[in-house]
């Protein structure tokens, strides 16, 4: 006889997913029956995580093993139809996490748009069962009045008609008497953009019903009807094309008619003449493709560069573009998009700062048309959404954006292409994952088999290194495009000008007299201030002597909180000089400027002139960047006051003069790549001076024109600079040489931070050895947002096997972080700090 199955024991399922909380493990959740057919890894549910959050998560897992733990709490809802998060995804998240010593929810938190993150919004509804009213206050009734007028209310709602910041103990009373009830209300972000159209019925098209429709509504009476079906037979062509009808005409498009009655358009949609539809609409404007543009034509040097490069990339899969500013860098580039393109894979193009993408995206438009996604922070949650949905439907094969497009669920891609590889804004500083762009796009390269392009005019020192190795291809582009002449480049002696009285504030005469000829003859003048070096140093004023470290060829940094100097990399510190060590003077000056007060006196030195400014501050919202590159570009702007946004592949045909306001600060900033960074700043924003046929001069505002390193950024040497800093690394083991991760102790007591700061670098020196951990030692900032920091930097080199080292420095902060005295102690690991 035959066994019957049919009775046999139900399967339970179980998730593990992925919450976006920093927790080390995933956790796991258990799947409902009506769920089974529609779990798989990379789809997005709704969680209950402790006792009131509701959470968005994603599957990385799906089982048959429940928990041993914890008894598995139910999963909420199915949020997609389809995964939205791809097996590759996940690969980075958990490559990222382990990577940067970060949990894998700190990843997909930063990953995922906010627009696919479900908000849950705490709300409060009366209680049905509650009849006792005479155990509330005046107040709680009053509350509850308020409550039952709405049906619900959040706790934002309630506490602004309560008039009281904190809300949450009138609650806790009104739920201690059981007269309301507190609920989740889950809310999705992501909200597609409806158009509301119109069409004629169907039995209109037919041209005999339409002849007939007209007759009846051509009297004084209907008039009004008629002016609307005429409107809309003028907009669309139905008798010629039924299809534009089956299209339909937006109703606010009629709407804006002025002769348009409204009442007699709604009096049609009522009578059936036009039926009414919705229709979910891009928010990016489509292009028909009709008005492209052909891709440039390449130069000789252009062409022999991409030629240089497609030969390597047949045996390489890294190729370094080392370019000089102006060379025409992104012409090769469209050549390599348009090439991989036509293979049929995706490209990504990563710029460091949004602002570049203002001018870049205009040209490719013209070129790529409705193939471009755009991605970062200043597009809404929706557009970003957009992007991602049309990056894994196929709709965006090439998707131009800021470091977090490294996250975009990409699964096919040919080419990356790292602009500026060398900028400093593609590593995440806070919060965690603390990731590097340029090096997450290496990782996701290898692993999708494609091809990486780095660009820069001045490539990081670890990126040439490899390329000197012979680890990646090195191509160099070393002639202006076209026309363009590399500048002119000055410096401007402001110790011998103070001297000469040829000071104006902080402003040399010389400069001044540049920039007023230059506002004469109607040319842009861009002054640049950087703004990294927000944390003075000391220097004197008669013999230019700057406090340095005897053991890290460093700038010490001055500390007014401890009247101290002190080296952040080796822990060395001193007492500030009452005189100047070098030449007995007692001149010792702290120093600092920024962009703003020097767009303040250039306005009073200059009242007539039109002055930018080009900051953080001025270009918070989407709109402000592109509205001030438009004003410039249109000749509006006779100055712009800039920090390092305005060095970074911005083109502007009328600047001629560039102002480095103060070289000194940059080069003798505290950091081991000052040098490095001065080297590029520089080189860069001067690149922006005469980008065509005038040759465009740049004035660089310095206490001593002789350092070596201002010699090299007026003759253009990079490869000199390279090769004396690349020596400097080796002997004082800095990256490309070692490894860095900076382990920062946080606590609201600097006294408990010191300590647990201590114990951590015992434990690390006992295995890891002195040499190799520095510190503690207190950072510049010593106190933010009331936490006292302190700082433990190790120095590993690149033969250590990197994941013990990294296991046994998670172990030690998990042993700081379960000890009772160190309680409230916080770590922040940062590997491969910049």
């Amino acid at each position: 006889m035959q066994e019957s199955h049919d009775h046999s024991p139900e399967i339970t399922y179980f998730a593990d997913v992925i919450l976006p909380v920093p927790i080390p493990k995933l956790f796991t959740y258990r799947v409902p029956r009506e769920f089974v057919g529609g779990v798989q890894v990379g789809v997005r549910v709704i969680v209950q995580f402790g006792k009131s959050k509701v959470l968005t998560a994603v599957i990385a897992r799906v089982h048959t093993h429940p928990p041993e733990k914890y008894q598995a709490k139910y999963i909420l809802d199915l949020l997609d139809d389809y995964p939205l998060v791809t097996p590759q995804q996940l690969e980075l998240f958990h490559w990222i996490s382990g990577y940067y010593l970060c949990c894998i929810g700190e990843v997909l938190n930063i990953a995922l748009p906010a627009g696919l993150k479900i908000s849950s919004l705490s709300k409060v509804q009366i209680n049905p069962d509650f009849d006792q009213k005479e155990l509330l206050s005046d107040r709680e009734k009053e509350i509850l009045e308020e409550i039952n007028k709405h049906q619900s209310l959040t706790y934002d709602e309630l506490a602004r008609f309560a008039e009281v910041k904190n809300v949450y103990h009138l609650i806790k009373s009104l739920v201690q008497k059981r007269a309301v009830i507190v609920f989740e209300e889950v809310k999705d972000k992501y909200s597609p953009k409806i158009v509301r159209k119109i069409r004629l019925s169907a039995f209109y098209e037919d041209a005999q019903n339409l002849k007939i429709l007209i007759a009846e509504l051509d009297k004084p009476k209907t008039q009004k009807q008629l002016d609307v079906l005429l409107a809309y037979l003028n907009a669309v062509p139905v008798l010629r094309n039924m299809d534009t009808n089956r299209k339909g005409l937006e109703k606010s498009v009629l709407n804006q008619n002025q002769e348009i009655s409204t009442s007699s358009m709604d009096t049609l949609l009522k009578n059936g003449v036009f039926e009414i539809f919705d229709v979910v609409m891009s928010r990016f404007p489509s292009d028909d493709g009709k008005h492209l543009l052909d891709s440039p034509t390449l130069s000789l040097p252009q062409t022999k560069a991409y030629n240089e490069i497609m030969a390597f990339f047949q045996e390489k899969d890294t190729v370094l573009l080392h370019g000089i500013t102006g060379s025409g860098k992104t012409e090769v580039y469209i050549k390599l998009i348009e090439q991989a393109l036509g293979s049929g894979s995706q490209v990504l193009y990563l710029l460091p700062e949004i602002a570049l993408t203002t001018q870049i995206v205009i040209r490719l438009k013209k070129i790529f048309g409705d193939k471009v996604g755009i991605y970062h922070s200043k597009f809404s949650d929706n557009e970003r959404v957009e992007v991602w949905k049309g990056v894994l439907s196929g709709k965006f094969q090439f998707v131009v954006g800021v470091r977090s497009s490294v996250f975009l669920p990409f699964n096919n891609l040919g080419l990356i292409i790292v602009d500026e590889e060398h900028e400093s804004s593609y590593k995440q500083f806070d919060p965690a994952p603390r990731y590097h762009a340029r090096d997450a796009a290496l990782v996701i390269a290898q692993k999708q088999q494609c091809k990486v392009l780095l660009g820069s005019a001045t490539p990081s020192v670890e990126s040439y290194h490899h390329a000197k190795q012979g680890r990646y291809g090195l191509v160099k582009l070393k002639q202006r495009f076209g026309e363009g002449q590399l500048p002119d480049i000055e410096t401007i002696d402001i110790k011998m000008a103070k001297k000469q009285k040829a000071m104006k504030g902080d402003f040399a005469q010389q400069l001044l007299d540049a920039v007023g000829l230059n506002l004469e003859t109607k040319n842009q003048t861009l002054f640049f201030q950087n703004r990294r070096g927000y944390s003075p140093y000391l220097q004197c004023e008669d013999c230019d002597w700057i406090g340095t470290c005897h053991q890290c060829d460093v700038s010490l940094t001055y500390h007014q909180y401890d009247r101290e100097v002190r080296c952040h990399y080796c822990g060395h510190k001193e007492n500030v000089p009452k005189t100047c060590p070098a030449c007995g003077g007692t001149k010792v000056r702290t120093k600092g400027y920024g962009t703003e007060k020097i767009e303040e006196e250039l306005q009073l030195l200059f009242p007539s002139a039109k002055i930018a400014r080009i900051d953080l501050d001025t270009t918070r919202t989407k709109t402000a960047f592109q509205s001030i590159v438009q004003e410039v570009e249109s000749g509006a702007i006779d100055m712009i006051v800039g920090t390092q946004m305005v060095a970074k592949g911005l083109d502007f045909e009328k600047i001629n003069l560039v102002c480095v306001f103060d070289a000194d600060r940059m080069i003798h900033f505290p950091d081991f790549r000052a040098s490095e960074r001065a080297f590029q700043l520089i080189t860069q924003v001067s690149g922006r001076a005469g980008r065509r046929q005038q040759t465009g001069k740049v004035l660089i505002q310095t206490n001593n024109p002789a350092q070596p390193l201002l010699r090299k950024i007026i003759d253009g040497d990079y490869e000199g600079f390279f090769e004396e800093e690349i020596i400097e690394r080796q002997t004082y083991h800095y990256p490309p040489f070692t490894r860095l991760i900076r382990l920062t102790v946080k606590h609201i007591e600097q006294p408990n931070a010191q300590k647990a700061a201590e114990f951590l670098a015992k434990n690390l020196k006992e295995k890891l050895g002195d040499s190799r951990v520095l510190g503690p030692e207190k950072p510049i900032i010593e106190r933010i947002r009331n936490m006292f920091l302190v700082e433990v930097l190790l120095k590993l080199e690149r033969n250590l096997n990197l994941k013990l080292v990294k296991d046994f420095v998670v172990q030690q902060i998990e042993e700081i972080a379960t000890s009772k005295d160190f309680k409230g102690v916080v770590t922040v690991i940062d590997v491969d700090c910049g």
